[in-house]
């Protein structure tokens, strides 16, 4: 194939890479207009940028014969926001100028820096770094860039995003004034249009990116869970689809931690990637997912910037991402190269609103579906092992022998069913998800006849219609700070201010306990703790008139009425006066969390609303 505005030696190398056909991006940057100019360049993730800007510098980089001229220091410098990022550009220029007797140098951090200055020395002409290390290695004297002729910022969106301003504007301004600036971001915010007017001249604005800001490649589907149902459903969307690869995002690098952990309990082939882990231990885990050794990546957003799988089909949004960029970026982790993937959201019932806000946001028409269900995972399983077992097969002298022995000694449909249970043995369990209780008062009071049901206590729960209570998710905490099943579970009642639960009599004060002590557990590990204790009068509270309210507390606070004292059989927990203002609930041992009256987060159920996101550097 060739490529008539390409030099020879690059178009051959495409053509040896499988290249066809340009893409959109590509072929913008090589036409004539786009010749010796800045570039503004915006694109969608996964549209092949990367060689769209080594195609772009290819007539700063070679001379008359092709070949890439020896120089005292970095003819091309290209910034990237993450390690993965950055050694992903330089195995694509590898390739893409390997005819051209190119020499590429990485700088990134958590690698052997006296290392990365020794291949600077040695002539390098083509640098691409992190901005950390890149301006490390220019305040030591070791990266000499008064030779060069191209600066690429690839993702500049995410750089900013990240903090690196600074850094980026101090090795941009240690580039000698003639060189082009190249600068590609996936999106074009403020901070990035004033970036490329400081350090950009009559730059030529192109973007690929079309009114449908979702990539066409990739279905999206949402799915509403109760907060602590979230790992149980990432365990059965994981079964049900069964991807090559899958990716699960998480926010934080505890999450990670947790869920990497769990999943590999479960019997997942899983590994992780965070800003805890060290170079060696996330090029292991890479290597890992391209030998098919492992299947399941979990990651924070900035560890798993750059990575670049073919066979990733799945990306699961575990916690919700912070905003509409922060989704298409995690999402365009699938569906590339023209390949077909999916993007799975678990919302928690609480913030369903919030994200069909930041769908509409980003133009993408997700499909609202259930979370995949046990029975819904056996069938797809039963029909994959159908598919499998009656694929043509190519047998060995050997194992012909071994099968005529099985043959000799079981019948022909014991041996199938033996082979049935040796694959599914390999296969982690679907989790069971709990299924919704009645909505309607008409169906929770048909709970009162239920066998066991005929003597029951009222317990109230601090939370209400006002702070988006709801049953479906109401239930699964119930269980989980209760320590009883669904079916020990009868009416919820939910009014304005507080919900009210029926438990049975004969295991109410085991109940109580059980709360009381998890509250404590929560409080002491500073999460949020729904306030769970007896009723006398159950949902006729409801009726009593005004509660009772503080001259000095703050608008929207939460009530502080005073409360049985957490004793075994008085559930819940007591709540004091810690200073005017300021209302303070804590268990039985004393101490506990003040509150602010402010919502605590929007990971929580219990919040009014949902916090803002902190504007500094991302935790992964």
């Amino acid at each position: 194939m060739s490529f008539p505005n390409l030099p020879p030696l690059l178009s051959a190398a495409l053509t040896e890479r499988g290249y066809t056909e340009l893409t959109a991006v590509q072929s913008s940057v090589v036409e004539d207009e786009a010749k010796g100019r800045d570039l503004l360049v915006s694109a969608q993730t996964g549209s092949g940028k990367t060689v769209a800007f080594g195609l772009a510098m290819a007539e700063d980089m070679l001379d008359e014969n092709g070949q890439v001229p020896r120089n005292s220091g970095p003819l091309a410098l290209v910034i990237a926001p993450t390690r993965e990022l950055a050694l992903q550009v330089a195995r694509e220029l590898a390739w893409l100028y390997r005819g051209a007797g190119a020499q590429i140098a990485t700088c990134v951090g958590g690698m052997d820096a006296s290392k990365e200055r020794r291949n600077l020395a040695g002539g390098a002409q083509i640098v691409v770094g992190t901005p950390g290390r890149l301006r490390d290695h220019l305040e030591r004297g070791a990266l000499n860039l008064t030779g060069l002729k191209t600066a690429v910022l690839d993702e500049a969106d995410e750089m900013l995003d990240m903090g690196f301003r600074d850094e980026l504007e101090e090795i941009l301004d240690g580039t000698p004034e003639g060189r082009r600036t190249l600068l590609f971001s996936a999106t074009l915010p403020r901070q990035i249009v004033n970036l490329a007017s400081r350090y950009q001249q009559n730059a030529l604005r192109i973007s690929t990116v079309g009114d449908e800001r979702g990539h066409g490649d990739i279905a999206y589907q949402a799915i509403t869970v109760s907060p602590p149902e979230i790992e149980n459903a990432v365990v059965n969307l994981l079964r049900f689809h069964e991807a090559e690869t899958a990716i699960l995002f998480c926010a934080t690098r505890e999450k990670v931690r947790h869920l990497h952990a769990t999943l590999q309990e479960r019997g997942f082939a899983v590994v992780a990637l965070s800003g805890e882990h060290s170079q060696s231990e996330r090029n292991t885990a890479m290597q890992a997912l391209r030998d098919r050794r492992a299947r399941v990546c979990v990651a924070t957003d900035v560890a798993a910037r750059g990575i670049d799988l073919p066979g990733v089909s799945l990306v699961v949004h575990v916690e919700i991402p912070r905003d509409a960029e922060a989704l298409q970026h995690r999402s365009g982790r699938t569906g590339r190269a023209g390949k077909k993937g999916t993007a799975v959201l678990i919302v928690p019932y609480p913030r369903r609103k919030r994200i069909e806000q930041m769908l509409r946001g980003a133009k993408i028409e997700a499909e609202w579906i259930e979370a995949p269900t046990a029975q819904m995972i056996r069938r797809q399983d039963h029909a994959r092992l159908l598919e499998k077992l009656l694929e043509p097969v190519e047998a060995e002298e050997e194992d012909r022998e071994l099968a005529t022995q099985l043959l000799a000694q079981r019948t022909p449909e014991e041996v199938a069913i033996l082979l049935v249970q040796a694959h599914r043995a390999k296969m982690p369990q679907p989790e069971e998800l709990v299924a919704n209780t009645p909505e309607a008062r008409g169906a929770a009071q048909a709970d009162r006849h239920r066998p066991g049901f005929e003597d029951t206590v009222w317990f109230k729960l601090d939370i209400g219609r006002s702070n988006g209570a709801d049953p479906k998710w109401i239930l699964p905490v119930l269980c989980r700070r209760g320590h009883v099943s669904k079916n020990e579970i009868g009416a919820i009642r939910i009014a304005p201010g507080e919900s009210f639960v029926q438990i049975p009599r004969a295991i109410a004060d085991k109940f109580a306990d059980a709360v009381r002590r998890t509250g404590e557990m929560e409080l002491e590990a500073g999460e949020d703790s729904l306030g769970i204790e007896r009723s006398a009068n159950g949902p006729q509270e409801m009726s009593r008139g005004p509660r009772r309210v503080y001259k000095d507390r703050p608008n929207n606070a939460p009530r502080v009425e005073p409360r049985p004292t957490g004793k075994p059989g008085g559930g819940g927990f007591s709540s004091t006066r810690s200073g005017p203002g300021k209302p303070h609930r804590k268990g039985p041992g004393g101490g506990g969390k003040p509150f602010s009256g402010k919502p605590s987060g929007a990971s929580s159920p219990f919040s009014n609303k949902p916090r803002k996101p902190f504007p500094g550097k991302p935790r992964g």
